[in-house]
């Protein structure tokens, strides 16, 4: 089985497992399931058109979601610098969503999900989110997660912020997201953008795209700088990918690796990074056999 077909089975299982509301009626979310169906075509076209198309689908399917805390106003002028600039390669022209505890240069203030943090405008970027505008993504919002990146107490609720609200499992409207990076594995999985960032301290990468069926990585500490992220442990925290495939993840974990000043722990990252899109095999599971842990269940920070 290969990584597509694993990914497509996976999705299945969720699916099955996350069908029902209560009183036995289904969600509306046939829009999202053909947006999502059409969606890998969509990147042909110019910059612009890629960007406005994923900002509509953000303006009119989020509000079942709220996988995105904000739009940001400045996708255009980014298309357009793209456009004009003839960049190419498998970020150029590719809309983007960047988890809130995460800085992005702009109007838009990096919240953590919190009220306290509501006017924190820093016009800066991340080292992550200024390579991925050096490799012509395009930064269309920013994304819901579980305030303070769960971390805020010990009964916090997973995917929720006062910010954001709740965001919503789109295979099942009332099911969990699981978190913290809860809007950038919802938004991914429902076809708004293909591509967005999380973090991870324990789980909240890997657990919302468990739960979402989509692709997510957490690095090696050190891999990708942490300069400009909201810190919870100096040990474990890293951003990592969250997209539709597992090339569109290599490709993105090839452009925001790398070393930063700001960041001893990315002292050898230069070393070692490498370009993995190269390292995949369509045969890498080939062999193998999956294992369900059918009795665990938990919450990521």
């Amino acid at each position: 089985m290969n990584g597509q077909r694993f990914a497509a089975a996976a999705t299945a299982l969720l699916l099955a497992a996350c069908s029902t509301v209560p009183g036995g009626q289904q969600p509306d979310l046939q829009p999202v399931a053909e947006n999502r169906a059409t969606l890998a075509s969509a990147y042909a076209g110019p910059a612009e058109q890629a960007a406005a198309e994923a900002v509509e689908r953000l303006r009119s399917l989020d509000p079942q979601l709220n996988s995105v805390i904000a739009i940001d106003p400045t996708w255009q002028e980014q298309a357009r610098r793209v456009d004009a600039s003839g960049l190419r390669g498998p970020l150029a022209g590719r809309p983007v969503l960047i988890k809130d505890n995460i800085e992005t240069a702009g109007p838009l203030p990096t919240t953590a999900g919190s009220l306290a943090l509501a006017n924190n405008v820093t016009n800066r970027d991340s080292p992550l989110v200024a390579r991925l505008r050096a490799a012509g993504a395009i930064i269309v919002g920013k994304a819901n997660l579980s305030e303070w990146a769960n971390i805020r107490s010990t009964n916090s609720i997973s995917g929720w912020s006062a910010v954001g609200g709740q965001t919503r499992n789109p295979h099942a409207l009332d099911r969990n997201t699981c978190g913290s990076s809860s809007g950038s594995g919802a938004a991914v999985a429902a076809g708004l953008v293909r591509l967005a960032v999380g973090t991870e301290t324990d789980g909240s990468v890997t657990c919302p795209a468990a739960m979402t069926g989509v692709v997510g990585l957490k690095p090696t500490v050190g891999l990708i700088p942490r300069t400009h992220i909201i810190p919870i442990s100096e040990s474990q925290d890293t951003a990592g990918p969250m997209t539709a495939s597992v090339a569109e993840a290599a490709a993105m974990l090839t452009v925001m690796a790398g070393s930063d000043p700001g960041d001893p722990a990315t002292k050898e990252a230069d070393a070692r990074r490498q370009d993995y899109a190269t390292t995949l095999s369509p045969d890498a599971l080939r062999g193998k056999r999956i294992g369900v842990l059918r009795f665990a269940a938990g919450f990521g920070t």
